[in-house]
């Protein structure tokens, strides 16, 4: 159930969503009527129902010799939400603001190229999300591709809203095709090159920040992905695919 999967990010489990939901129906109970309507035996409702309470969504109240529990308005599940969004947003903020400097300042300095490897449409999800986070935190905004026709119909596949991603973001792409097709897109200028090997290059670079990204195509549909972080190389691949593009 969806409800189910909702409340599992708000860190409360099936368990504990399914005597939430119990609790609302049945309305004030005994740990006895709450364990017999869930199909759960009473020490594990106990427990759960502990856990609940230290989550604000269910209190109890004694009557007799007995606690009677009941759920909390179902829009405290909201308050809830709303609470971990800013605690995740606050997170973040200090992540960002004084832990992340922090950790870059112990990272030994060094110019030697790091490269990394990846594989399947995570791999190209990776590159993509990396290219919005690199590129979006910029001055310039800008980066530049060269892509194949082949590879074209795979390349945003694992990740399908990055053009609206990308162009909300104001980043703007220069695309050197490699044969035919390729749609025009908002804030992108493309060029094309002619495919002398006759359609047999399936692969895909984006050059961008320091990095440069290479996806290319192994045993049919599945992606390989070498990322390259160097100065120097994104450097000279930078001035090597503006003289070709000032040329074309």
């Amino acid at each position: 159930m969806i409800i189910h999967e909702t409340l599992k990010e708000l860190g409360i489990s099936e368990r504990q969503t399914d005597l939430y939901l119990t609790l609302l129906k049945l309305g004030p109970s005994s740990i006895r009527d709450i364990a017999s309507s869930a199909g759960i035996n009473r020490g594990t409702v106990y427990e759960e129902l502990k856990r609940l309470r230290t989550m604000s969504l269910v209190t109890y109240f004694p009557q007799g010799k007995r606690k009677f529990f009941c759920a909390e308005p179902p829009d405290v599940l909201v308050r809830r939400a709303r609470q971990i969004q800013q605690q995740t947003n606050d997170a973040a903020d200090r992540l960002e603001q004084e832990i992340l400097p922090n950790l870059q300042e112990i990272m030994p300095d060094t110019t030697q190229t790091s490269v990394f490897h990846y594989e399947g449409d995570e791999g190209v999800e990776y590159v993509l999300r990396d290219i919005l986070n690199t590129v979006g935190k910029s001055a310039e905004k800008h980066y530049r591709v060269y892509s194949s026709r082949r590879i074209r119909k795979y390349l945003y596949r694992p990740f399908p809203g990055f053009t609206r991603a990308r162009v909300k973001a104001g980043i703007h792409v220069n695309v050197l095709a490699i044969g035919e097709g390729g749609e025009d897109q908002p804030l992108s200028d493309r060029k094309w090159i002619e495919d002398t090997k006759q359609d047999q290059a399936a692969s895909y670079v984006a050059i961008y920040g320091t990095k440069c990204a290479m996806i290319s195509l192994l045993g049919g549909d599945y992606q390989t992905v070498v990322i390259m972080d160097s100065e120097g190389i994104s450097s000279a691949m930078k001035i090597s695919f503006d003289a070709l593009w000032a040329r074309l």
